[in-house]
């Protein structure tokens, strides 16, 4: 679907809405898309050096349209909550939200010390076991697929 049709869509119920931030998950923007549709994946976290010193960080109640890997919209998100967290103290619980793998929070430090490390180099900050995380956890507002896309 349109990135404008969905945005449309959410429209009919919600007018007041006037546009809606659109991104891609990185990495695996397809699969974590589906994980996010289908309920899955309820949370993701980024790097708090990786945003720009006069980037607005997420806050509760923000709209986010997901992308896949075509950009394509395939849903509508609303964060719920948002909270800071070093890497080395997340929770079991929030990789389980995370929804990627076994769901472990092994599993969950693997992949994303990997991707963090990799992330670090492109947008040159330190990252490490202390590095603050900026995680948020959110609800699915609006299936694409609910419309035939």
């Amino acid at each position: 679907m349109t990135k404008e049709k969905m945005l449309a869509l959410y429209q009919q119920e919600h007018p007041e809405i006037k546009e809606i931030d659109a991104w891609q998950f990185s990495g695996d923007p397809d699969t974590l898309a589906e994980l996010v549709v289908s309920g899955i994946k309820t949370a993701t976290c980024s790097c708090k050096a990786g945003y720009a010193e006069d980037e607005l960080l997420p806050k509760a109640g923000d709209l986010s349209m997901i992308l896949n890997s075509k950009n394509e919209a395939v849903c509508i998100i609303q964060t719920t909550r948002v909270y800071e967290c070093e890497y080395q103290n997340i929770s079991s619980e929030h990789a389980w939200k995370e929804g990627e793998g076994d769901r472990s929070l092994a599993y969950w430090q693997k992949v994303h010390q990997d991707f963090f490390e990799r992330e670090s180099q492109e947008y040159h900050y330190v990252f490490n076991e202390h590095s603050i995380l900026i995680c948020e956890e959110f609800e699915v507002v609006l299936r694409g697929n609910e419309y035939g896309a």
